[in-house]
């Protein structure tokens, strides 16, 4: 055997461990700095951008209506009108619309207008470079997760799952929403909305599946998005996070269908704890033969020993936390809350 023969054997030979476990590159994260986004102030001038579904008149209305109430100035993305189909004009237009934003040293935070489908197909054609070297406060939830992952995954930089522009700002959103982005709180403890919610509505009741209190780095998001990004260069890795996760309108049976392919993809066995938001509407129509959403999410995460919840106060309803990606924050389960352990802004 000569010396190159050799060293493809040798370079064959050290892979195959990471085969016969499954891990293939696209799963070993690499090891990139944390970046944090500048915090902002009453003034700074805010990006809108709809980088997934289409969005209407009026909720574009309220979307500027609503951070102009907080005290910023708003600055539309020049196709945020744009429409092709349930998408929010051509993949280029939205894609140009990301850039620009990032790329304006006038705009100090890209912020979402709404969410909706598209947004995945942005990802292989993002300028993630752009990004890295322009950062700033970027903010959405829902199909955003697909986004927020994505940037953090390539960039380092810190991303916010939080209420989209056009959501209804309560005021547990807001008092949440500046104590993260503009107070940079730290500690800051996230309590349930009880004090702002029907305590009788089910909605808004919490659940501990698995008890204990841990920390770890937050990562997650929309349950739908983060198993649609299995298999992909984006995808999702659980392994040592503290993993958060929300949805809507999904069965049991569909909500159990994607964690089971998160399981086997994205190690959710090695997370460090689950911190689950509100799935409304996930529940299965009278004379169903099914598992109760309870149930089924019990199965799944449970065996793994990780403390649980269900029933934090963030995902497709009014009074939502902001929720920093990539930071270190504690889940406990007794005293229902969870603290974010450092400044998500500098």
């Amino acid at each position: 055997m000569n010396r190159r023969q050799f060293s493809r054997q040798m370079a064959l030979g050290a892979a195959a461990p990471l085969m016969l476990h499954g891990l293939t590159p696209q799963h070993i994260e690499p090891k990139l700095e944390k970046i944090k986004p500048k915090r902002l102030q009453a003034g700074d001038l805010i990006g809108l951008i709809t980088p997934g579904s289409f969005i209407p008149d009026a909720a574009l209305e309220k979307a500027v209506k609503n951070l102009e109430t907080l005290g910023f100035r708003t600055a539309l993305a020049p196709n945020i009108r744009a429409k092709m189909g349930y998408v929010a004009g051509t993949d280029q237009q939205r894609l140009d619309d990301l850039h620009g934003m990032f790329a304006n040293p006038e705009i100090k935070a890209v912020w979402c207008a709404r969410g909706g489908y598209g947004c995945t197909r942005l990802l292989p054609r993002i300028n993630f470079n752009l990004i890295r070297q322009n950062p700033k406060v970027f903010i959405g939830y829902s199909d955003i997760t697909a986004l927020l992952n994505a940037v953090w995954q390539k960039t380092g930089l810190v991303g916010f799952h939080g209420p989209v522009a056009s959501s209804t700002f309560t005021p547990y959103t807001i008092e949440h929403l500046l104590a993260v982005l503009v107070e940079a709180q730290s500690p800051h403890e996230i309590p349930l909305a009880i004090d702002y919610a029907d305590s009788t509505d089910p909605l808004f009741q919490y659940q501990t599946l698995q008890p204990g209190k841990v920390q770890g780095t937050l990562a997650g998001g929309n349950l739908t998005l983060l198993s649609a990004m299995a298999g992909t260069e984006f995808a999702f890795n659980a392994t040592g996070k503290l993993v958060f996760m929300e949805d809507i309108d999904e069965k049991p049976y569909r909500v159990d269908r994607m964690l089971t392919q998160l399981q086997q993809s994205a190690h959710l066995d090695k997370a460090l704890g689950f911190a689950l938001g509100i799935f409304s509407g996930c529940t299965a129509d009278a004379g169903d033969e099914s598992l109760t959403l309870s149930e089924t999410v019990s199965q799944q995460l449970v065996g793994s020993g990780a403390p649980a919840v269900y029933g934090l106060s963030f995902g497709h309803v009014q009074h939502q936390c902001t929720l920093p990606v990539g930071i270190q924050a504690q889940l406990d389960t007794q005293a229902k809350t969870i603290t974010l352990l450092e400044r998500a802004v500098l």
